[in-house]
């Protein structure tokens, strides 16, 4: 076994490993938390169940999944940034903000309703053909795009063509997030 000897007289013995983590511990606490805030909780009686109530002039730690630092001024919540190539009409950079829902894309609110309805705990919305699918040959033209930003307080960085029928697919599950580009229905003969 070991023998600590303490530093200072009756400081408590504590393995210096163990003391090192105890202080990393505390300290990653302390920073987790921010100012201590005090509460009616922590002065309820056991068994008591008292809402917490912040004093005036203290801090609080922030439950936003999204940094501050990654949000633009004044807004909150999810923010996607759109880049359409060879699409026609359909071609440019759009922002999407959502939660509360904004920006200049063509269709912000059914972009966001359409990523909400997708969005799954566990599965990456924006994520590529597995490997190994089994994809029709069949070109759907030149158009690309790149969602970069952040969803679900995840990042996000996807590319997306219409090179086979898995990325037509997946293009096509995106809309109206990204532009319709499936051909018009044909007119039938009467």
């Amino acid at each position: 076994m070991f023998q600590v000897t303490p530093r200072f007289p009756g400081a408590p013995r504590v393995a210096p490993a163990a003391g090192r983590r105890l202080l990393l511990g505390a300290a990653a606490l302390a920073l987790a938390v921010g100012t201590p805030v005090t509460s009616a909780a922590q002065a309820a009686p056991l068994g008591t169940t008292v809402p917490p109530v912040a004093v005036p002039g203290t801090t609080v730690p922030s439950l936003d999944p999204v940094p501050s630092s990654l949000t633009p001024v004044g807004r909150q919540g999810d923010h996607l940034t759109v880049v359409v190539r060879e699409a026609g009409r359909g071609s440019g950079t759009f922002e999407v903000y959502c939660h509360p829902g904004g920006g200049n894309h063509p269709q912000v609110d059914a972009a966001c309703a359409l990523l909400d309805r997708k969005t799954q705990w566990g599965r990456d919305t924006f994520a590529p053909p597995s490997d190994g699918s089994v994809c029709t040959m069949q070109y759907g033209g030149p158009a690309t795009a790149r969602i970069t930003g952040v969803w679900a307080g995840r990042p996000v960085d996807a590319t997306f063509d219409r090179r086979d029928g898995c990325r037509i697919g997946q293009w096509d599950r995106l809309v109206p997030l990204l532009p319709d580009l499936s051909p018009p229905p044909r007119a039938t003969a009467a």
